[in-house]
Formats: C-alpha cells, sequence, structure tokens
C-alpha cells in the first residue's frame, strides 16, 4: 500500500457548527480521487463526527466501491465501555453503520494508563483477538497516548497486537510530554509495525509561522509545508501508514501529489526540521528545557516538564475541536501529581537553572486543564 492513509475525523462540513452534517458530495469526490491516484487506507472510529464518520463510510465506500478495492480501519472506543459486554455490542453496531462485512484493522481507541486498566478488566485484548480468530477483523492494535514506558508495558503484555498508532510528528519527535521518538523506538524494539496519526499536528504543521516556512522554502522551494511534514513521518522505520485528515480536495490533491512517490528525507532535510522544531518551541509560553531538576525534590510527585509541554503544545496548536493535550494531562494524573496538588513549598523554583515562576504556572495549568 502507498502509505497516505485518509483519515475520516475531519471531514468538510456544510454546517461548521455541526459535525454530522458532512458534506457527502465533496467527500464522495475526494474518496474517489483518493482510490484513483492508487491509495486505499480509509481510517475512522466509533466517536468520530458524533458518530457518523463510520455511516460515511457505508455512503461513500461501501455502496459505491468493491470491498476489495480498499483498506477499512475502525476503533473500539476503551472511553466509553462500561462493561466488557458492551464490546459485542459495539462492534456489531459498528458492522452495522459501515456494512463494510469486517475490517481490515481494528483498534483499541486512546490506550493509556486510565484506558489500560479500564481494557485489562473487560479483557480487550482478548476480545479482539478473537474477533481475528473469527476473521472479523484482519490486523488488530491499539492507538495510543502515553509515555513510552506504558507503551514498554502494554507491548511487553500483549505481543499478538499487529499495530499501535502512535502521535508522531517533527515538533513532537523530542517533546517531553507527547515523547514521539521514544514511543517510536518502543515500538521499533517490540518488532511492531506502526501507524502515524497527527503527523501534521492538527494541520499546525501545514500552515507554521513566517520563519517557519522561509525556512522550508529556503531548502525546497516546491514543497509545501504539509509535504515536509508528511515525508517526515513516512520515512521512519517500520511505518506502514500515515494518517492525514484532509478536509478538502485541495487538500486531498496536495498530499496525493506528494506522497505518490515520496522518498525519505536526508541528513540535511532532517536537519532543516529539527530547526524548525526548534523555531516553532521557542515561541512558546513557558521557557522549560526539560531538565527535569525541579522534579527531584517535589513533594507531591507533580510531572511539572510534562505538563509545562503539554501547556505550550497547546498554545501551538490550531484552536478549536477537540483538546488532544487535556486528554495528554488527564492520563498523567493517573501516575503522577497533578497541577493543583502543588503545596508551594518552592522546592521546584530552588532548582530551576531557567528560574522560571513554576509554582505561578502550575496554578494556571491547573486552572486550565482542571476546569
Amino acid at each position: 500500500m502507498k502509505k497516505l492513509g485518509f483519515g475520516l475525523m475531519r471531514l468538510p462540513l456544510l454546517n461548521k457548527d455541526d459535525p454530522q452534517s458532512i458534506d457527502y458530495e465533496q467527500v464522495c469526490a475526494m474518496a474517489d480521487a483518493f482510490l484513483a491516484g492508487g491509495f486505499t487506507y480509509f481510517d475512522t472510529a466509533y466517536m468520530y463526527h458524533d458518530g457518523v464518520s463510520e455511516r460515511a463510510v457505508k455512503k461513500v465506500l461501501v455502496d459505491r466501491h468493491p470491498r476489495s478495492s480498499f483498506v477499512l480501519a475502525s476503533k473500539l472506543p476503551t472511553m466509553l465501555l462500561q462493561s466488557a459486554d458492551e464490546q459485542k455490542r459495539i462492534f456489531e453496531e459498528q458492522l452495522d453503520r459501515t456494512g463494510a462485512g469486517c475490517f481490515d484493522v481494528y483498534l483499541l481507541h486512546n490506550l493509556g494508563t486510565e484506558n489500560y486498566e479500564k481494557a485489562k478488566r473487560f479483557g480487550s485484548f482478548a476480545f479482539v483477538s478473537d474477533l481475528k480468530r473469527q476473521g472479523l477483523v484482519k490486523k488488530i492494535g491499539f492507538s495510543f497516548h502515553d509515555r513510552a514506558a506504558v507503551l514498554d508495558e502494554i507491548l511487553k503484555e500483549h505481543p499478538e497486537i499487529d499495530y499501535v498508532q502512535l502521535q508522531i510528528n517533527y515538533l513532537d519527535w523530542e517533546d517531553a510530554g507527547i515523547q514521539s521518538r521514544l514511543c517510536h523506538e518502543t515500538a521499533l524494539r517490540h518488532g511492531k509495525r506502526i501507524i502515524v496519526m497527527e503527523p501534521v499536528k492538527g494541520g499546525r504543521l501545514a500552515d507554521p509561522p513566517l520563519p517557519v516556512r522561509q525556512l522550508l522554502e529556503a531548502a525546497h522551494p516546491d514543497w509545501s509545508p504539509a509535504s515536509w511534514a508528511l515525508r517526515f513521518a513516512a520515512g521512519l522505520q517500520n511505518v506502514d501508514m500515515v494518517l492525514s485528515g484532509m478536509s478538502a480536495q485541495a487538500q486531498l490533491q496536495e498530499n496525493i501529489g506528494f506522497m505518490s512517490d515520496a522518498s525519505p528525507l536526508g541528513a540535511e532535510e532532517t536537519a532543516v526540521l529539527r530547526e524548525a522544531a526548534r523555531i516553532l518551541s521557542s515561541s512558546a509560553l513557558i521557557a522549560c528545557t526539560g531538565c527535569r531538576y525541579c522534579t527531584e525534590g517535589c513533594p507531591v510527585h507533580i510531572a511539572i516538564p510534562e505538563y509545562f509541554s503539554l501547556y505550550n503544545n497547546e498554545q501551538l496548536s490550531n484552536k478549536g475541536g477537540y483538546n488532544l493535550q487535556k486528554q495528554y494531562y488527564r492520563t498523567y494524573t493517573q501516575k503522577f501529581g497533578a497541577a493543583s496538588a502543588c503545596v508551594g513549598c518552592g522546592a521546584c523554583e530552588r532548582a530551576c537553572p531557567q528560574h522560571l515562576p513554576v509554582r505561578q504556572y502550575l496554578r494556571e495549568i491547573a486552572a486550565h486543564y482542571e476546569k
């Protein structure tokens, strides 16, 4: 398969305030062009577009194209599960919504510390493995938003999975909160194939600030900012698919144009992206370097650099829609102290080589993420 996947979570709408108002005429034209370009992978989920994305699969693909002409992935919403019995009901509903007969790839959605505990409690890995034995799904895995150490734990305990879906992009590559590089390296150690999500960081890397745009244009005048981001992800080891949530025909045409024959980035191009990431990160609100000196003496074990990174990340990202940084924050607080747990002892500020007002920032983060 060509490595570009069509993510069905940011489809064009007839009413921008109604996620269910999908512009089916436009989406059909986009799907047709995608398939005509030799691309076949479509990614949906139970929750996308307020539950309508899977129904769009039937209207746009199943009713209009041979089932063998496309690869379909969907996900079991672990965050919604209240009992083990719900898994069978939801899966059957997904088959009915899509009319697809089976899923080529089926993932446990959004695993991290909290949802992994739920998946263990409800036997979710055994459930999807049984679906695979029955031929109702062909490949199984999970999408992931957490630290690399948690990913390592899951992969050690569940070597049976085929795929892990990770958030990877050049801005998050060395990020202390997202840990893209560390998660990628963890998947490699376990020999897992990788699906990449958020390669352009919700569109942020497709429309970077002027200094970054000028840097990229100087290196390759004929490459768009989005193409840099997608090429970076596609060229990584063990990456089988890079998902892009395309919401307009122009975006799709641009992406299939350069992804039809995208070669991995060279050393000089990778260095350009490191500089682009540095410029983007330097405009962050909290000038934390991630040295971690502040955490050693924290009596309530607050993940201070990670929380700062998530907060900065949000300021660099497009506003509106689902707040992914808030999801990461919630996941971290399952293991570490929340920002609001700060007792104000000041040990962090005494240890900080950047002399940051850590306690003040923690209050702001608590107000932002815990409201």
